[in-house]
């Protein structure tokens, strides 16, 4: 599909559509969008950076154009979200897709006031964004009417099971019962947690993979770089900061492991933002506003935290510490090389990571190469795994045993 005037799309969300700059169809944005238009329910695995809130919005933007309210009244779109800061990023393309037409876009997140919320809640709506939490609230509180809603969609409902909205979402599927349809995007659809949103969910649903095809990963750059301990990781850290990057996100695993950074970084004059779970929504959204109007050109992050923030222009994705899978790297690196831009994935490996990273090249069927920097390369010669042996006692070992044990029987002569 080389067009989006081949989905049959309006005028008026094609010329969105030309004013944001969206030249093709991407993978996930194809294999959604024309079910979406038949108003199949869908179940697609799309990391970040594939296009998907397109996928999800013109379908449902599109069905609003078609079929156009009579009368004023609640939302008939529900989208949910595991943040608010994703809600708000939903939202806003909404509104620039939805921008030559009449359609009305409101998210319902924390971080409002109660009073905010009830001018929105008292206005016609026809698309809202909302985190399950708040939004649980103002169903219970009988403030918000989920009877019209006809398209419910799920984004990133994988993050939203780690956060343990599960309950929640159950409930507001409950409360959409109306619905004709229903969508959910996951970066992955593996384990039973997302197994179990689809059965409860979705009817029939169509599946779509949008894992991102090599030709869109050959924009992002991967290496990495051994080091030797965390004084040599630090010190390669400095130096792709102030010498390769323009700017960059460094995701470290834990909130600890991020204090000490922000530290070591502090003592070095290199300034950073940072934001990590459990942390005041005005802390966050300033950290993210130094970052995206450049005031710093560092920001620190766990993954947890950084889920959903999608900040323009990232020269350079740093994997200070590897995640724990594989598909989470590269969710990471998909922050990078955006609207059709080039980037940068560097990963500081210690000696205990290096199993991961071979993981890591395995799950996306292509080798990370090691780079070094000049003057510091590593002391210690690369590590080798290998791989585990077979449990003593399991079948194949027992049968090879008994097998090696006849070859080597010698059958008696019948001399004394």
């Amino acid at each position: 599909m080389r067009t989006f005037a081949e989905l049959d799309l309006d005028p008026q969300l094609l010329q969105a559509i030309d004013e944001i700059g969206f030249e093709r169809p991407t993978v996930i944005q194809a294999g959604v969008i024309p079910h979406g238009m038949d108003g199949r329910d869908i179940l697609a695995s799309a990391p970040t950076g594939t296009g998907k809130t397109a996928a999800f919005l013109l379908p449902v933007l599109q069905h609003l154009l078609d079929f156009p309210r009579t009368r004023p009244g609640p939302a008939r779109v529900l989208i949910l979200t595991p943040t608010r800061e994703l809600a708000i990023q939903v939202a806003d393309q909404a509104r620039s897709l939805a921008k030559y037409t009449d359609l009305k876009v409101f998210t319902i997140t924390g971080g409002i006031s109660y009073q905010e919320h009830a001018e929105i809640l008292g206005k016609t709506q026809d698309i809202v964004v909302a985190t399950p939490g708040r939004l649980m609230e103002y169903i219970e509180a009988e403030r918000f009417d989920c009877r019209a809603i006809e398209s419910l969609v799920l984004d990133e409902a994988d993050r939203m099971l780690d956060m343990g909205f599960a309950g929640a979402v159950d409930k507001l599927s409950e409360e959409c019962r109306w619905r004709k349809q229903s969508m959910l995007f996951s970066a992955t659809l593996e384990g039973r947690g997302v197994k179990g949103f689809k059965a409860g969910l979705l009817n029939d649903p169509v599946e779509v993979n949008a894992e991102p095809p090599r030709r869109e990963r050959k924009k992002i750059t991967q290496w990495y770089h051994r080091c030797d301990d965390l004084a040599h990781k630090h010190a390669l850290l400095n130096t792709i900061l102030t010498e390769q990057s323009e700017r960059a996100i460094v995701f470290v695993k834990t909130r600890e492991r991020l204090a000490a950074l922000r530290e070591t970084l502090d003592s070095t004059k290199v300034k950073c933002a940072w934001i990590q779970g459990e942390m005041a929504q005005a802390k966050r959204n300033n950290a993210i506003r130094r970052f995206t109007e450049g005031e710093v050109n560092v920001l620190l992050a766990t993954d947890v935290a950084a889920r959903g923030i999608d900040v323009p222009d990232i020269s350079h994705v740093i994997n200070y510490d590897l995640p724990r899978t594989a598909d989470v790297y590269l969710h990471r690196i998909g922050r990078t090389a955006r609207a059709g831009k080039k980037g940068v994935a560097i990963s500081l490996v210690e000696a205990h990571d290096q199993p991961m990273m071979d993981r890591i090249g395995r799950y996306m069927k292509e080798d990370v190469k090691e780079r070094f920097v000049e003057g510091m390369k590593p002391k210690h010669k690369k590590p080798e795994f290998k791989k585990k042996k077979k449990k003593a006692g399991s079948k194949k070992t027992v049968k090879g045993k008994i097998k090696k044990a006849t070859k080597r029987v010698v059958k008696p002569s019948g001399k004394a």
